[in-house]
């Protein structure tokens, strides 16, 4: 029985179509969602979300939110989602950086001004380790059929 997967944010829907299980980042530890999985609502920390389709593996970072799990589908409602190959490790590493910066120098009396700059470092790097363990997973296997040695 084929399980129906949907990743959406406020702005966008970043995935949707048909899968064969999904792993994802809750809250209180990874879950592994396969067809007629018991209906659940659950919230979902910042972290890597795997689709399974067709033997073949999909990664989204994603910055929290909450999924809700019905037998025949998986709505993630992401605060902020990114399929591996939309990150840009550059930005994320300058923004990273940024937000490192505010933390050191102290950031105002103002709770909400904290927890903003502190999910800014959050999500920057779940975006770094995704891109990295993708680009890393990914590259023995096109080096090995390349041909194409070391050349830089």
């Amino acid at each position: 029985m084929p399980l129906q997967c949907e990743i959406v944010t406020q702005e966008r829907t970043v995935f949707s179509g048909t899968v064969d299980a999904v792993n994802l980042p809750g809250s209180e530890g990874r879950m592994g969602i396969l067809a007629n999985h018991a209906p659940l609502l659950t919230t979902l920390a910042f972290g890597e979300v795997i689709i399974r389709r067709a033997g073949q593996e999909e990664f989204f970072a994603i910055g929290g939110g909450f999924a809700e799990v019905q037998p025949d589908k998986v709505i993630v409602l992401a605060d902020s989602a990114e399929h591996v190959a939309e990150i840009d490790i550059q930005r994320a590493e300058e923004a990273r950086r940024q937000a490192e910066k505010m933390m050191a120098e102290g950031v105002p009396e103002d709770p909400e001004y904290y927890a903003q700059v502190r999910a800014s470092l959050q999500r920057a790097q779940v975006r770094i380790d995704v891109a990295r363990r993708r680009r890393r997973s990914s590259a023995v296997p096109e080096g090995l059929g390349s041909g194409s040695g070391s050349g830089a």
